[in-house]
């Protein structure tokens, strides 16, 4: 049994037409399936606005569903509620893209800390107090940190802090709503070597979201690429990035800046803009976009189908050579 368990999840929000308009979703994520394994790294990848911060969410309990079900270790945390909710999110955490959005600029480090570790755990205030210490230790800072305030420290060092936060509670998952977007890319490299260090200590698993796939292949084991709403292929990270066979799949990985001495990487340019969740298109969600779609994509939508290899892909027409050429470079 998978640690996390995501079952046909879909999660839409009215929107109604003026006064007297008749009642309209905005799709935001639109019957999501997959696993995460216990320790294991799991990306999930897609453009700006395709659900996956939103799907993230839905995992932590902060937006609910409307239909299918999240399970955590067995347990269904959709059925949770009050007192059982709060002692169940010991298990999972979340880290945010905002550093510093996501602390409290009024509480020293100290006290955000010892927040997290007072609710999930019987230490007393002293013990929680060298819990906290060895918690910034764990990520590489100094225990002064505890009586400082978030503005006191640069992006990178506050991130730390939310990682720290994250791990304070010892879960078994953490989602990673993309955690080094806003850092400069030196800083990216800390923060990723970092988490990947932290789960070889630690175990924890991670859903890593992010619309960077180079940052995504270098710490993740698997990946999934998310469009509109659905996912629209999954493999191992290594095949997914050298052979891409979904065309979305090969327009992301053709943006991704790497070393082309030779100049033998073809940039594939998608033509229109993402479709709006309000008023999907039939068939294909791609398909308005997509090179190489017919009439059949532009009638039926296809499922995602997975084969012997680990690898599914929800197209008519997969890919069967590699698109992306001189593909090097990554994270150091």
């Amino acid at each position: 049994m998978a640690l996390l368990e995501v079952r046909d999840l879909q999660i839409y929000y009215p929107v109604r037409s003026g006064w007297f308009g008749a009642r309209r979703y905005v799709r935001a994520v639109d019957g999501v399936s997959f696993d995460v394994e216990s320790g294991e790294t799991v990306g999930l990848v897609g453009e700006s606005g395709c659900g996956k911060s939103t799907l993230g969410k839905a995992i932590v309990r902060l937006e609910t569903p409307r239909a299918g079900s999240i399970r955590l270790a067995g347990r269904d945390l959709g059925r949770l509620n009050g007192a059982e909710l709060r002692r169940a999110r010991k298990n999972f955490q979340m880290i945010f893209q905002d550093p510093y959005g996501s602390l409290n600029p009024r509480l020293r480090i100290g006290r955000a800390l010892d927040e997290v570790l007072a609710l999930h755990t019987a230490l007393s205030p002293a013990a929680r107090r060298l819990r906290a210490a060895a918690l910034l230790e764990q990520v590489g800072l100094r225990a002064e940190a505890l009586d400082r305030y978030p503005h006191e420290f640069s992006g990178g060092q506050r991130q730390r802090i939310g990682i720290a936060r994250a791990l304070a509670a010892e879960p078994k998952l953490i989602v990673a709503d993309e955690p080094v977007s806003a850092l400069d890319v030196s800083v990216q490299a800390q923060i990723i070597n970092l988490l990947q260090q932290l789960q070889r200590e630690t175990g924890v698993a991670f859903l890593f979201i992010a619309h960077d796939l180079a940052v995504v292949e270098h710490i993740s084991a698997r990946i999934l690429v998310m469009y509109l709403g659905r996912l629209v292929e999954s493999g191992p990270s290594h095949e997914v990035c050298a052979r891409p066979r979904h065309p979305y799949t090969a327009a992301l990985l053709s943006a991704v800046p790497v070393i082309d001495p030779d100049g033998k990487k073809q940039r594939i340019v998608l033509e229109g803009d993402v479709p709006s969740p309000l008023d999907p298109p039939a068939g294909c969600a791609f398909h308005p976009r997509c090179p190489q779609a017919d009439e059949r994509c532009r009638r039926e939508r296809p499922e995602l189908r997975a084969d012997d290899h680990g690898r599914a892909v929800a197209c008519f027409h997969p890919l069967t050579t590699e698109p992306c050429s001189s593909r090097e470079g990554g994270l150091s």
